[in-house]
């Protein structure tokens, strides 16, 4: 009953403000199309990630599956306002700088790709773009990482995500629900991705989410999966041999710690190994303190088992690893799931880069 009266409350509270959100969104984005607040279009071709949601969409392997993929053909700029750094202004990344310098998910593209693109982080997408092309001037697209609600630029292709199980018709505007914007934000989008799908999906699952997606016949709705791959270990420095996730047995125990927006898939993979579980989940992007490291290390030392891990995700183990913090005595059991996106679904016969450099070649004309 105490429950039910406090969910009440939340909604009666939390209600208006919403609906306020949802009037100030509207009348901002009418006012980009009426022309009222200007769009500024680059003669190079930009392209735009991002979402509806307020996070857990899967964005940054979606990004870094789009600048791998594009930067075979072209010099791939990417340009991000680099969440909850600690710097203001633009940043061209370089190998002497961190994630408190660029943002952890920044940092993480550029450990990735920085050999063969340029990346920057700045808050104003348009004087980042300008400043970049005066560096760089080779460049031969730019992407906006999370930028779909950033309408001072003109995308040339802008891509929308969509988190299977948290499909945007059924969400709420925030603070009520994660929506940042009204469901209809998505008929922008020139390519829309559902993200996260299971291995198999109805035909009647299927038709009813295109059926309440509801999208203009010039968009096209596209399906991923994610990928996980073999543990690696944070600091490479302190670890012999690395265990291999299909050798984890009952015997074992793992520590799940994670500083994400969605951390129930991750968890969900981990589970399926019947080993002995404990989950630490703090809030995304999550700077780590030295608090929390005595908690992680309590809860460790607590556990039993043979063989006993900690394990991560890939953006937290990227500031893990830049923490001065870090327990020293961790260092050689701590490790990371890395993952990848495919579109390589069977539902569908799709070819999501094909038709993003069709976009491309097209709206460079």
């Amino acid at each position: 009953m105490i429950d039910k009266r406090v969910k009440y409350l939340a909604e009666a509270i939390l209600t208006p403000l919403s609906y306020i959100y949802k009037a100030i969104v509207v009348v901002r984005n009418w006012m980009f199309d009426a022309g009222i607040l200007p769009q500024e279009e680059f003669d190079v071709p930009v392209v735009v990630v991002g979402n509806i949601n307020a996070g857990g969409t899967g964005k940054t392997p979606h990004t870094e599956y789009i600048v791998e993929s594009l930067s075979h053909d072209y010099r791939v700029g990417v340009l991000s306002r680099g969440y909850k750094r600690k710097t203001r202004g633009f940043i061209l990344a370089t190998d002497k700088l961190t994630p408190n310098d660029l943002g952890d998910e920044a940092y993480q593209v550029y450990r990735k790709f920085g050999s063969v693109i340029t990346l920057a982080v700045c808050e104003s997408r348009r004087k980042g773009i300008k400043e970049m092309l005066r560096i760089d001037p080779r460049l031969d697209v730019i992407v906006l990482d999370d930028a779909f609600q950033h309408r001072y630029v003109k995308p040339h292709v802008s891509i929308a995500l969509m988190e299977y199980l948290r499909p945007i018709y059924s969400d709420r505007m925030l603070p009520l629900g994660t929506l940042r914007e009204p469901k209809r934000g998505i008929l922008r989008a020139d390519m829309v991705v559902v993200t996260k799908c299971p291995k198999q999906i109805k035909p009647m699952d299927l038709n009813l989410l295109k059926a309440n997606l509801d999208l203009f016949p010039s968009q096209k709705l596209y399906f991923s999966i994610v990928q996980y791959y073999n543990l690696m270990p944070v600091f490479p420095e302190m670890v012999k041999s690395i265990p291999a996730l299909q050798q984890l047995g009952g015997s074992d125990s793992l520590l799940i710690v994670t500083g994400i927006a969605n951390h129930l898939p991750f968890v969900r993979f981990l589970k399926a190994f019947k080993t002995a579980i404990k989950v630490i989940h703090f809030s995304d992007h999550h700077n780590f303190s030295r608090y929390d490291f005595e908690l992680i290390s309590n809860r460790y030392e607590k556990m039993t088992g043979n063989r006993k891990i900690i394990v991560t995700t890939e953006k937290d183990a990227v500031r893990m690893a830049n923490n001065p913090y870090f327990p020293h005595e961790l260092k050689g059991v701590i490790y990371f799931v890395p993952i990848k996106v495919s579109f390589d679904y069977p539902i569908a016969n799709q070819d999501f880069i094909g038709d993003l450099k069709k976009k491309i070649m097209e709206k460079s004309k």
